[in-house]
């Protein structure tokens, strides 16, 4: 999830542009996203403030200044409220891909970018241990709708991934398993974070969880005789 600007728990994209040079985005879809993103700003505080299932979707609205039904036309399920954080990262593993350089494997541009997010204490490694992000990801992982939710984000990732790959059934078997290793490396980290340890403590022991995981990718699962 992207957690920019002044609020760490803030998903926001630049609205001009966004960040792999593409056109500039119009005035209609600037509008678009800057409701979205005041929509799910006033849910997420008064989830944080209140709990996830304290809140009705008819408070949110509220606070929001819209009606229900226009609140739905945005956000299909409640839960969407809180995993709109995560629109932006369903295809970060395919432009990853997509946009590697020619003599680097797909497997390697992953594995560089995931190291990369670890080092810049990118909150979807779960190596963050800012306040706000650490409320965000209590909110997210103490809620069992969110998390069920959470899945469906998580398969439109692998689809993508999936394509990106080639599209072919060892495509699909190869972006499962990228998919689930780097959600059990963010959400080992994010516990060890919780428990009390610092992202800095943290660090080298997700760095080395990481490597040994992608080469586990490369190798497969049975030991190298």
């Amino acid at each position: 999830m992207v957690m920019n600007g002044e609020n760490p728990a803030n998903g926001d994209r630049s609205d001009s542009a966004s960040g792999d040079g593409a056109a500039p985005v119009g005035l209609r879809e600037r509008k678009k996203r800057l409701t979205y993103q005041a929509v799910s700003d006033a849910a997420i505080t008064m989830f944080l403030e209140r709990g996830f299932d304290k809140v009705s979707v008819a408070e949110v609205a509220a606070a929001a200044d819209i009606s229900k039904p226009t609140l739905f036309r945005y956000f299909p399920a409640k839960e969407d409220l809180v995993l709109h954080r995560f629109a932006d990262h369903e295809d970060e593993a395919a432009r990853v891909v997509t946009g590697r350089a020619p003599d680097e494997t797909p497997l390697d541009a992953l594995r560089r970018h995931f190291l990369d997010g670890l080092d810049r204490r990118d909150p979807v490694t779960g190596l963050c241990d800012i306040p706000q992000v650490l409320a965000f990801l209590r909110l997210l992982y103490g809620t069992p709708s969110l998390v069920a939710r959470l899945h469906a984000y998580q398969g439109r990732s692998e689809a993508a991934l999936a394509r990106a790959l080639g599209g072919r059934v060892p495509d699909r078997l190869a972006a499962g398993q990228i998919v689930a290793v780097q959600r059990i490396l963010a959400l080992e980290n994010w516990r060890r974070i919780d428990a009390g340890e610092s992202a800095d403590r943290v660090y080298a022991g997700a760095v080395q969880a990481a490597e040994e995981a992608f080469v586990q990718l490369r190798t497969g699962l049975e030991p190298p005789s």
